[in-house]
Order: C-alpha cells, then sequence, then structure tokens
C-alpha cells in the first residue's frame, strides 16, 4: 500500500500573468499538509523541487520566479506515509510530455506496475505517483482524450487521488477520486483573470484568490485559453470524506464540503462538552494548534475557564512543525518538546486536555508528563476523534497496526482493561474520552455515511478491499 496526504496546486492565468508567484505562495499556505518536500513545474521544463519547507528557499523566491516564468504551472507540497522522504520522491514527476502531483493513495501499487512496461516497483526506488503517471501516459498516447484516460487509469487503481497534472502544450488538469476521500477546489483570482485548484481553499486565501466550489469527486477539469472546462469522468455513491481532515488535517480558515473547518471544530469541542461534563474540573487548556477551536466550544458549553496552559515554542528547531506529519519517530519527539507549559495556570488545578486525536501515543504521553511536572492535580484528555484502531489506506500516516496506540494489547496487574482505562494507563492520564463517529458527522454537519471512518470502524469498503497488514518497517521501508 502506498499512501500520500499531500497539498497539490494547479494555476492557469488567461491573461498571461505569471504565476509562479501564486504557485509559491499558495505551497506555504498548504504546507501544513506536507513538511518534507516541495516543487513546482511549468510547460516544456524539468520540474524544480527541492527537500524541506517552502519557506527555507525564500531568498532564491526573486530567482525561482525570474527562471520559471509561466502563466501555467503545479505544484506540490510532500507528507509521506510510504517510502522513503528523499528528492528522489519529491513532486511534481514530469514523464514525457506530462507533469503530475498527486494527494491520495494507490493501494494495489503492484499490480498496477505490473500493467507499466518495464517498471518493477518498491518503495525506496519510485512513488505511486510515477506508476500512475506512467500509465496515465500510455493511455494517452493511444490516442484517448483525457476524461477517457482517467476514467480507465481509475478503473485499473484501488484507492483515493487528487491528481494536477500539465502537459507540454500548456493545459493544467485536476481530477478528483470518485469517493472524494482527499479534499479538492477551484479557486478565482480576478484581477490576474486566473483560475486555481488546490488540495484547501487556505491556499486562495493567501493570493487573494476567492473560492468557488469543491471540485466534485469524479470530476475532471481543464485549465486551458478556452477557459474553465469540466466534465464527470465518474460518478459514484456513496462519497466517503475523511473525517480526519476535519479534526486535524485541514487548516481551520479552509472550508471543504461547503463547512467551515474552525466551526466544526468548535462545534466538536460542544459536543463533547455535552458528552463529557468533569464536574471536578478547574480549567480546560488545547493542545497547540488544531484543538484550540475544540478546546474554546467545550469550555463555552461547561463553562470552565479557558487556558492557554501549553504554548509552542516557534522559535526552537522544528518548534513551529506538526509532529504527526513528521516521518520519523525522533523528529516526532523533538517537536513535541517545544511544547512549553505555563505553570501559573496548571500548578495544582485538574485540568479537562483538549486534544485532536490520539494515533501512536507520543504527543499525548508528553503532553502528559509535561503537564505533571508543572504540577497538575488530576488531568482529563478528552478526544475530537474516535480511536485509531486500524491503517489508512487512503492518505493519513498510521499505515501500520503496531504502532496504533488504541490497538496495542495490554494487561495491567494480568487484567484486560477498557479501552479508555488501558490508554489512560499508556500515556499517563487520570480519564481518557473520545468522540464517537455518530457524534463527529454531527459536528462536522456532514452526514455519517457520506464520510470516511475506516481507521476506526475497520470496514474498508469504501476502498474496495481487504487488507493485508504489514509492519511500518515493511511499509516505509525504514
Amino acid at each position: 500500500m502506498v499512501t500520500e496526504n499531500c497539498g497539490v496546486v494547479g494555476v492557469f492565468s488567461l491573461d498571461q500573468h505569471n504565476v509562479i508567484p501564486f504557485l509559491i505562495d499558495s505551497l506555504r499556505a498548504l504546507q501544513h499538509r506536507g513538511q518534507e518536500s516541495w516543487g513546482i513545474a511549468i510547460p516544456k521544463k524539468k520540474p524544480f523541487r527541492q527537500l524541506g519547507l517552502v519557506s527555507s528557499y525564500a531568498d532564491n523566491f526573486k530567482n525561482i520566479i525570474r527562471n520559471y516564468k509561466s502563466n501555467a504551472g503545479i505544484g506540490h507540497v510532500r507528507y509521506s506515509t510510504f517510502g522513503r522522504s528523499t528528492i528522489e520522491n519529491a513532486q511534481p514527476l514530469k514523464i514525457k510530455d506530462l507533469c503530475i502531483a498527486h494527494n491520495g493513495t494507490i493501494a494495489n501499487v503492484e499490480e498496477l506496475a505490473n500493467m507499466v512496461g518495464g517498471c518493477t516497483f518498491t518503495p525506496q526506488t519510485m512513488s505511486d505517483t510515477f506508476i500512475a503517471a506512467k500509465r496515465l501516459v500510455e493511455h494517452l498516447s493511444i490516442n484517448m482524450n483525457v476524461k477517457d484516460s482517467i476514467k480507465i487509469l481509475k478503473q485499473e487503481m484501488i484507492g483515493s487521488f487528487c491528481f494536477t497534472f500539465m502537459t507540454d502544450n500548456g493545459s493544467v488538469y485536476a481530477a478528483r477520486d470518485t469517493k472524494g476521500f482527499r479534499p479538492l477546489v477551484l479557486g478565482f483570482h480576478k484581477e490576474t483573470n486566473t483560475y486555481i485548484v488546490a488540495s484547501e481553499s487556505c491556499a486562495f486565501s493567501a493570493v487573494g484568490a476567492y473560492l468557488i466550489r469543491d471540485v466534485d469527486p469524479g470530476e475532471l477539469i481543464k485549465l486551458s485559453m478556452n477557459g474553465l472546462e469540466t466534465e464527470t469522468f465518474y460518478s459514484e455513491k456513496p462519497h466517503a470524506h475523511c473525517a480526519f481532515e476535519y479534526t486535524y488535517f485541514a487548516h481551520p480558515v479552509s472550508i471543504m464540503e461547503g463547512v467551515n473547518i474552525y466551526a466544526a471544530r468548535k462545534r466538536m469541542g460542544e459536543i463533547l462538552g455535552k458528552m463529557f461534563s468533569i464536574p471536578s474540573a478547574d480549567l480546560v487548556i488545547p493542545v497547540p494548534d488544531s484543538a484550540r477551536p475544540a478546546a474554546l466550544g467545550y469550555a463555552q458549553e461547561t463553562g470552565l475557564p479557558f487556558e492557554e496552559g501549553l504554548v509552542k515554542d516557534r522559535h526552537i528547531n522544528k518548534g513551529a512543525l506538526r509532529s504527526f506529519i513528521e516521518p520519523y519517530q525522533s523528529d516526532r519527539i523533538e517537536i513535541n518538546k517545544g511544547i512549553l507549559p505555563i505553570k501559573d495556570i496548571i500548578d495544582g488545578k485538574n485540568v479537562v486536555v483538549i486534544d485532536d486525536s490520539i494515533i501512536r501515543g507520543t504527543s499525548s504521553a508528553s503532553i502528559i508528563h509535561t503537564l505533571r511536572e508543572a504540577g497538575a492535580n488530576k488531568i482529563y484528555m478528552i478526544v475530537t476523534y474516535p480511536p485509531v484502531r486500524f491503517p489508512c489506506y487512503a492518505g493519513i500516516d498510521f499505515p501500520s497496526m503496531d504502532e496504533l496506540l488504541a490497538n496495542q494489547k495490554f494487561l495491567n496487574n494480568g487484567q484486560k482493561l477498557g479501552l479508555n482505562k488501558k490508554i489512560s494507563k499508556l500515556i499517563g492520564a487520570d480519564k481518557v474520552f473520545y468522540n464517537d463517529t455518530k457524534n463527529l458527522a454531527k459536528a462536522i454537519g456532514i452526514p455519517e455515511e457520506e464520510l470516511c471512518f475506516t481507521c476506526s470502524t475497520g470496514n474498508y469498503s469504501s476502498l474496495g478491499i481487504t487488507p493485508k497488514f504489514r509492519t511500518r518497517e515493511e511499509v516505509k521501508g525504514e
């Protein structure tokens, strides 16, 4: 299984405006979706790709803008969930006259590789994007149009995808998988007559563009001098929008499927306040940063004081990064060291801590330890996302069963414990409370049957697979 939860952008200016500044600023706005590498591509030129953060190359932006001047381009920020973090796996990729960037999963990549002549797939030597691009080029080369090529590729692939791709004639395309696992939105910059397709609408805010709408699941968009053209290559229901996007992954200013992420997270807190009122609690604090709206909603619902008892030190190495999407455990631990307590707020108090999720338990255990050291009396952790028990094969980095805390076996004095008690013991909290799928869907504002909760339920029917669970070493090549 190969998964990528990344950020993609496609830009086309009808006024022949140089879109490279738009690409760079959009990718910076999408940096929360990928911290490992980034790249841009324009027609008839080798893609520009670099490891690390977009902002790390700020001193070179002027040269990049001048040397890659174009009215059309695509871009990518990478968050790997399979294979190593190397420049070879950075995107966009170029295959013949096609440049492509991908956000999603190809669950049957080995099978797809067998359809591509001369490809022997391993996660260390190539990516699922490379295999998909090679196969798409093959379909296009036998004089098929893009719609038919994408439709056939979709039938050959199992999994999720959002593609932005571009031909050397300067046309930019975007396609979203028929289940809508990963987000994709369409925007417009009026002053330069520029269309933008991106993973999230926060990219539009960064460049002064406005959101037109979501790209529909199963929709193919073409941007060229003919303007915006759109058609449906395949229609399928129900959809399976990733619920984890709404609790953690997406930027709070973004709008997905008509839902503002910040407002949805605040509603999560309000609902959790109704579900889990703790009379002995003195205050509520968020784990920075994505849990802040939920903590505010919880505080307002319960009447507890809301305090910033934990602060990220953004001046230390890795302090501004997100621990969950770091590929290596050592880096996740280093980031968590940058979360500092405010002792005067915490000391002697019974604290409710709101967090977005517990996956491996690395961050949660570190937070609980930090609060204990700061003098917290009792610590109650409330989690906005349901227990994650199963690997994700639709683009989120929990690919193996053995790393999921809610799935690990745990005995206390020889006795099996219930899940909440088990997690409490493992991370050192006094009590842990989880949200459930029904109430999370209610908070998001999308019917439960239209959301993907596979990682919690283990029901992989939306992907159409019965997965073979693998270890992290097998998946990541570590």
